[in-house]
C-alpha cells in the first residue's frame, strides 16, 4: 500500500483506532492464536484501523521475532478489511530494522515512536525520522511524546518529507499543536494527518477535535468497544449529550482509576480484555499487573458503562 491510500483510509475513520493488546500464555510466550482472535473481534466490531505492537501492545517488551509474529497475525487477522499500522522506535537503526520487519510482514504503515533513551535536538530528530521513512515504502505517522517533542518548523519539515504522512500527539499541549497544525497548513498545504494519542484519548477528543483532529486512539476500544464505538459515534453526529453522559459515567472514572498505578495505561486494559473472557495473559516486565481491588473496581466500571448504553437504547 502507498502512502496516500493509506492516509486517504485514515482521514475519515467511520470508527475507533483500535490498539490491541499482546496476548501471551502460560508462562509468557507470545500466543498468536490467542492475539490473532482479539484483532479479529476488534476488526469485527467495528475498528477502523489496527496499530499492532504500539504502546498499548508493549512493543519494549517484544522480541524482534515475536514482534514480526505480532504484525503477521495482525495482517492475517484483519484480512485487508482495514489498515494495519506496526510500532516501531528505539536508536535508529533497531527502528529501520523494526520498520523493515513490519514491511516483511505485510503491514500497510508504521507507527514510529520516540527514539530510546536519548535527548536529541530537532535536527537529530528529523533525521531519525526521515532514515525511518527511507527504509520502507510504508507510510510513517510520528508519534510526539516524551524525548521527541518537535517545533512547528521540524512538523513542517516532517510534513515535506517523503512517507511521512502524519503526526500523533502524546503530549498534550494544545497551544503547542495549534501552532503546529498553523504552521504546516500555511508552510506545507496537503492532506498531512493528526492523532490524539493521549491515554484515554476520549477524555480530551472534544477539545483536540476543536483544533481539526479528529483522530484518537482508543485503548477502552479492546476491553468495551460497545462504549467506545458509542462514543466515536456521538463525536461524530455532534450528539453532546451522550458523549458527556459517557464521559461523566465511564470515561473520567476509568482515567481516575487508571492513574492510581504507574503502567496502568497497559495493565488496566489488558486486565479488561481478561474480564471481558479473553485471556490475553499478564503485563510482561518492567510492568505490573494492577491491584487486585483495582481490577474489581474496573469490572464494576464496565458494568456501569454498558448499563449507560442499555439508558441510551
Amino acid at each position: 500500500m502507498t502512502p496516500a491510500p493509506l492516509a486517504a483510509r485514515l482521514r475519515d475513520p467511520d470508527g475507533p483506532l483500535f490498539f490491541p493488546v499482546t496476548a501471551y500464555g502460560p508462562g509468557g510466550p507470545l500466543d498468536p492464536d490467542v492475539y490473532r482472535t482479539h484483532v479479529r473481534r476488534g476488526v469485527e466490531a467495528g475498528a477502523a484501523a489496527v496499530f499492532a505492537a504500539c504502546g498499548t501492545g508493549e512493543f519494549h517488551a517484544l522480541l524482534p521475532e515475536e514482534f514480526g509474529a505480532c504484525v503477521r497475525a495482525a495482517v492475517e487477522a484483519a484480512d485487508g478489511r482495514v489498515p494495519v499500522v506496526a510500532g516501531t522506535g528505539y536508536g535508529t537503526a533497531l527502528a529501520v530494522r523494526y520498520a523493515r520487519l513490519a514491511a516483511d510482514a505485510g503491514a500497510d504503515g508504521l507507527l514510529a515512536m520516540p527514539p530510546y533513551l536519548v535527548l536529541a535536538g530537532q535536527e537529530g530528530l528529523l533525521l531519525h525520522y526521515r532514515e525511518v521513512a527511507a527504509a520502507t515504502g510504508l507510510p510513517v505517522v510520528v508519534y510526539q511524546r516524551d524525548n521527541a517533542v518537535f517545533t512547528p518548523r521540524t512538523v513542517v519539515e516532517l510534513a515535506r518529507t517523503d512517507g511521512v504522512v502524519g503526526l500523533k500527539d502524546g503530549l498534550g499541549d494544545l497551544d503547542l499543536m495549534q501552532r503546529i497544525i498553523s504552521a504546516v497548513r500555511t508552510e506545507a498545504p496537503g492532506d498531512f494527518l493528526y492523532f490524539n494519542g493521549l491515554p484515554t484519548a476520549e477524555q480530551t477528543q472534544l477539545a483536540y477535535r476543536a483544533l481539526g483532529v479528529p483522530l484518537y486512539s482508543s485503548a477502552v476500544f479492546c476491553f468495551v468497544p460497545e462504549i467506545a464505538l458509542a462514543f466515536h459515534r456521538a463525536l461524530a453526529s455532534g450528539d453532546l449529550p451522550t458523549a458527556h453522559r459517557l464521559l461523566d459515567g465511564f470515561y473520567r472514572p476509568f482515567a481516575e482509576l487508571r492513574a492510581q498505578g504507574p503502567g496502568y495505561a497497559v495493565s488496566l486494559v489488558k486486565a479488561g480484555v481478561r474480564l471481558r473472557g479473553l485471556d490475553v495473559g499478564e503485563v510482561r516486565p518492567p510492568l505490573c499487573e494492577p491491584a487486585e481491588d483495582h481490577v474489581k473496581q474496573l469490572a464494576r466500571l464496565i458494568e456501569r458503562g454498558l448499563a449507560l448504553l442499555e439508558e441510551d437504547a
